[in-house]
């Protein structure tokens, strides 16, 4: 199975993407300040040709575990997303996987410029490689 990990922020996308044990950094779309139509564009050429099985969406919940505004963005690309690319989209808690990633890239002294090229990547990667272990029994 081929998997694609998203980290949606306002401005960048993360990706990720898996063979089904681990996933690897693959690049960061840069859109304007809120064109998630712009985002889901490149997204759908980007994987027009050899689409995925299923696309990983970082889910940013509220602390409490509440959706908030960022969560329901996410709810409402992930539809689009799958509408328009015939590919299943599941959500995927993403609390703390920037954070995660910035202190890993931060022990293994990366320089603030380049974690910033990379954060998005990274914390896709987290949100796609947490999916993975979380649903290892559903591939047995």
């Amino acid at each position: 199975m081929k998997y694609v990990g998203l980290d949606l922020g306002s401005v960048t996308c993360g990706i990720a993407e898996s063979s089904g044990y681990l996933a690897h950094a693959v690049k960061t779309l840069r859109f304007k300040p809120d064109d998630y139509d712009n985002c889901l564009d490149m997204l759908l050429e980007m994987y027009s040709e050899n689409k995925p099985d299923l696309f990983v969406l970082g889910y940013p919940l509220l602390e409490n575990g509440d959706a908030g505004p960022r969560a329901q963005l996410c709810e409402e690309f992930g539809k689009y997303l799958e509408e328009e690319s015939g590919v299943k989209v599941a959500l995927q808690d993403e609390r703390y996987t920037t954070k995660d990633s910035t202190d890993f890239l931060i022990s293994v002294d990366m320089s603030r410029k380049k974690r910033k090229k990379i954060i998005d990547q990274q914390a896709a990667v987290r949100i796609l490689q947490y999916y993975i272990d979380g649903h290892k029994e559903e591939k047995k």
